[in-house]
């Protein structure tokens, strides 16, 4: 059994100054059976100690009920076989760019801007999570023979709030689960940050993207011992559907490296191998230095623009990083492994089936419910996914504009069965006025709820009502449509009819024929917005708006032979092409990256 203690100037392992060079590697964005590969690229780098996070609505889709939570254990047991360490960063709150920040839908919704307060209801929801959880986590502690050497308590607290209590809650909590390896927090580097998210007592780290000295700087004004660590080192950024690609350039990005470990200081490379946000978990963020403006969507993909890029494999920051760590290895850096097994050739598939959204929805969608006004995604109980709003326009009634207050994602109109708009600000009106009587219906798809600022726990789809000039419509029924529910068996139900000649939207079938399996690209040329799933396993959102121009296809999902694919398809055109073709990487030309 070991020891790891955090010291005066150093982090001591069994006693002997030691140095973490970690890398975030998100389990949860790596198909499992990829998870060794993924691991043995960031050692092959030059790196000692994997981070992960970990989501809780990924785990508990309503209170009590609980999925894979042992997919935990079993990836710091794969750490713990490449001969790595591990740091955990549990949450309850965890950013990442995923949606909610990690926290559940169902949590957000009644809670409101209480969660992450000491608020007792929020509490106790945090503390069944915890003790259901955290027993992967304590199991697998060093000084219990695992590879666990620290534990986060909340993440970047003080960019959010000041509730110390709430922090000294967590931490204590933490250690009744029996957490015995050291806590810590991490927040930017500036002083209201440090001053809202550290707790007494524990280590304090920064995450940055450059400036280095100053960074620390101004870690030692607030805490002048104890070793220094850049907990998130951000080499790379985040794409927003619509937007530019982010990136960073490989040799900046190694200078600030060098500049960390020069300041004597351990780095966790953020990311080391983003992955991607599979199952439309990809989250949100609203524009503006203060994070209060318009609704920017994540891509499905988390590149990252990181060393090992999202299908596992070395970039030229890779080999730049790998250059800058051997000088702090204790011994030769093993072998680059191989990439994981490729696609053999280019296969497109024939689309042989559609059904309409309202088929679907019959078939996969919850039993409607009717209320005066519309409800939200979270009082319907759904997280990722569309609703169908309707309701009637009363008549005879002259031409009047018709909008919705509060809409908090993106909704395509009909009007009498006629496509009448798509509206995407939170109080927009149809470009033609509607006169009554009219039947109305409102798809709303959620575009991922904000995981990051001020604006996190707001609720997804109509917040408000349908207004009719300034007279609000009552008398509401709406029906979802999970994500969820899009699992092989029901999906087997769906009656699916030949391709119209101008197909809309839809859910359609296709088979595509693999000779040889692995590693893909899946691209969909003429289509334009909506999910995709192969094999029944969901990729993720797909959006003709760019940057990102197809989604990446482990090669565990695909089998030789046929292989179905299904595509939602919400906007149209539709009916294109589904082709599936070697990975050729993510993402265009990098422009300057952006700090949060």
């Amino acid at each position: 059994m070991s020891d790891f203690v955090v010291g005066d100037e150093d982090f001591l392992l069994d006693g002997r100054p030691v140095r973490l060079l970690s890398g975030a590697l998100h389990y949860f964005r790596v198909h499992e059976e990829q998870w060794e590969h993924r691991i043995g690229m960031l050692r092959a780098m030059g790196l000692n100690c994997v981070e992960t996070y970990v989501p809780w609505n990924l785990y508990e889709p309503e209170p009590g009920r609980y999925g894979d939570v042992e997919a935990l254990g079993r990836f710091l047991d794969a750490v713990a076989a490449a001969g790595m360490r591990a740091i955990v960063r549990p949450g309850p709150y965890i950013c990442a760019e995923w949606e909610n920040g990690g926290l559940p839908h169902w949590l957000t919704g009644p809670l409101g801007l209480r969660v992450r307060t000491r608020d007792a209801a929020y509490l106790e929801h945090v503390e069944r999570w915890f003790r259901r959880l955290l027993p992967q986590v304590v199991e697998r502690q060093i000084g219990r023979g695992g590879p666990v050497l620290m534990v986060q308590v909340e993440n970047e607290y003080g960019s959010y709030g000041t509730d110390t209590a709430y922090l000294e809650w967590l931490r204590d909590l933490l250690v009744a689960c029996g957490v015995e390896v050291p806590l810590f927090t991490s927040d930017g580097p500036e002083d209201h940050m440090l001053t809202g998210g550290s707790v007494p007592g524990l280590l304090a780290t920064a995450n940055f993207g450059s400036g280095a000295r100053k960074a620390f700087e101004t870690l030692r004004r607030h805490r002048p011992d104890g070793p220094l660590m850049c907990m998130e080192f951000w080499c790379g950024w985040f794409d927003h559907w619509g937007r530019e690609h982010v990136g960073r350039a490989a040799a900046d990005a190694a200078d600030t490296l060098r500049e960390i470990l020069e300041c004597g200081a351990s780095v966790n490379i953020y990311m080391a191998h983003g992955g991607t946000s599979f199952g439309g978990w990809a989250g949100a963020n609203r524009d503006g230095e203060l994070h209060r403006g318009e609704l920017r969507p994540t891509v499905t993909s988390y590149d990252y623009d990181a060393p090992v890029d999202e299908a596992g494999l070395p970039t030229e920051k890779f080999r730049l990083f790998r250059e800058v760590l051997e000088k702090y290895a204790e011994g030769p850096l093993p072998e680059v492994p191989g990439p994981p097994a490729r696609i053999g050739t280019p296969a497109a598939g024939t689309v042989d089936g559609w059904a309409s959204p309202a088929r679907v929805l019959e078939v996969l969608g919850d039993e409607e419910r009717h209320t005066a006004v519309p409800p939200s995604f979270e009082e319907l109980g759904v997280d990722r996914g569309v609703v169908r709003y309707r309701l009637d326009v009363p008549g005879p009634r002259q031409p009047y504009p018709l909008g919705v207050a509060g809409l908090a994602d993106l909704a395509t109109v009909y009007v009498d069965g006629a496509l009448a708009g798509v509206l995407d600000t939170a109080d927009a009106v149809l470009p033609e006025p509607v006169a009554g009587p009219a039947a109305v219906e409102l798809w709303v798809e959620s575009l991922g709820r904000v995981n990051y600022g001020p604006r996190l726990t707001e609720p997804k789809g109509v917040t408000g009502g349908v207004l009719h000039e300034r007279q609000y419509l009552h008398g509401v029924r709406s029906q979802a449509l999970r994500l969820d529910a899009f699992a092989p068996e029901a999906v087997a139900r769906v009656p699916f009819t030949a391709v119209p000649a101008a197909p809309g939207p839809g859910l359609f079938r296709a088979v595509v024929g693999v000779p040889s399996p692995g590693d893909a690209a899946l691209r969909l040329p003429g289509w334009t917005r909506g999910f995709v799933w192969v094999n029944g396993f969901c990729l993720g959102r797909y959006w003709n708006a760019g940057p990102q121009d197809s989604l990446f296809v482990p090669g565990p999902v695909l089998r030789a032979g046929a292989n179905e694919v299904w595509v939602l398809e919400l906007a149209g055109p539709a009916g294109g092409g589904v082709e599936l073709v070697e990975w050729a990487g993510g993402g265009g030309e990098p422009v300057e990256r952006m700090e949060p």
